[in-house]
């Protein structure tokens, strides 16, 4: 079934975006959104630090963006199954912008963005239903559900989908190690679609690599960190599943992403206690973006992973952690005394 008829589905019908939020003001600092409603809307009337934004079921079709002066803001499903709200757009990094300035990009494709510290997203979806074969003449397929910048910003219980560059988990600046943390998310996508330059943890997390009408493999890549140099952390997923729509070893775990804006990049990447399926390549899970990075010199390891797609048969295509070494690899010490769940 094709994304947008699946999303057309899932919550309601489609919600006109333009019209102002069902605002209930008071010492509680909290706004809903209702059908007809804009989530954006909502957003902008946010003053200061500390709000909640309730969006109620539906789908709301708009691209939402929290500037970085909304700080601790939660948006959240007013129920707890994310499917109940859906927030989808289908801009892509070729998409040509209405004002005739050029195209998205893609940090500019996101359906959500966010710049704001303290950010807690919850309970419902985010969605970029752009399809490449509906565009075939876009040679800049990356469509990015959710872009996201700024320290301490909590995901929880959202499902993320797209295709290609499905999360952009970054950074508000070069010199930043921002901190991240997914706990109880769904993220789907096909090319890099766990992408970026955050210390992010990923926690209790489903990865699903979707099925994809291409004769070439592999199809896509789950993660392609861009970590800095100077940052210790980068990617740690952990207690975590990754499933597959594609066919056995059709996908590789991992491939690291250098950007031509920082060459000195060093990804890094952990994965530990984590069931990996038969759609991750065993034999070959890492692969390059450039040879002239190789994912060798990268900071790629995994620890006590079960699953077809964690056999280790080439032990020099999976490096291991050792038991001290993995000591060092834990939710605790990438986000450095910011707990936003107790339980990790």
């Amino acid at each position: 079934m094709r994304r947008r008829t699946l999303l057309a589905g899932i919550a309601g019908g489609i919600l006109a975006a333009g019209a102002g939020p069902a605002v209930a003001l008071g010492r509680r600092r909290v706004l809903h959104v209702r059908p007809g409603d804009s989530v954006q809307a909502a957003v902008d009337a946010v003053e200061g630090s500390g709000w909640t934004v309730v969006v109620h079921p539906g789908t709301y079709r708009e691209v939402v963006n929290v500037p970085v002066g909304a700080a601790e803001l939660t948006l959240r499903g007013a129920t707890r199954d994310p499917r109940d709200v859906v927030i989808v757009y289908d801009n892509a990094n070729g998409t040509q912008k209405p004002d005739g300035s050029g195209t998205y990009g893609t940090a500019g494709s996101a359906t959500f963005t966010s710049a704001a510290p303290g950010l807690t997203v919850r309970d419902l979806t985010l969605a970029n239903d752009w399809l490449r074969a509906d565009h075939p003449e876009i040679t800049g397929t990356q469509a990015v559900a959710a872009y996201v910048t700024g320290d301490r910003s909590f995901f929880t219980n959202v499902r993320l989908l797209a295709h290609q560059d499905t999360l952009f988990a970054d950074t508000s600046a070069l010199e930043a190690f921002d901190r991240h943390c997914y706990s109880r998310c769904y993220i789907e996508g096909d090319v890099d679609f766990v992408f970026g330059r955050a210390t992010a943890v990923f926690a209790d997390c489903h990865f699903n690599t979707l099925e994809r009408d291409v004769e070439f493999t592999p199809k896509g890549m789950v993660f392609a960190p861009s970590t800095a140099r100077a940052n210790p952390h980068g990617f740690l997923a952990i207690r975590s599943r990754v499933t597959s729509a594609a066919e056995d070893a059709a996908y590789k775990l991992a491939r690291p992403w250098v950007p031509s804006y920082e060459t000195t990049a060093w990804p890094s990447l952990v994965v530990r206690d984590t069931r990996i399926g038969p759609g991750i390549d065993p034999v070959a899970p890492y692969t390059n973006m450039r040879d002239a990075y190789p994912w060798q010199s990268m900071r790629f390891a995994e620890y006590r992973n079960t699953g077809p797609g964690s056999v280790i048969t080439v032990p020099e295509n999976r490096p291991q952690l050792t038991p001290t070494e993995a000591k060092l690899h834990t939710p605790a010490t990438y986000l450095g005394g910011w707990e936003p769940v107790r339980s990790l």
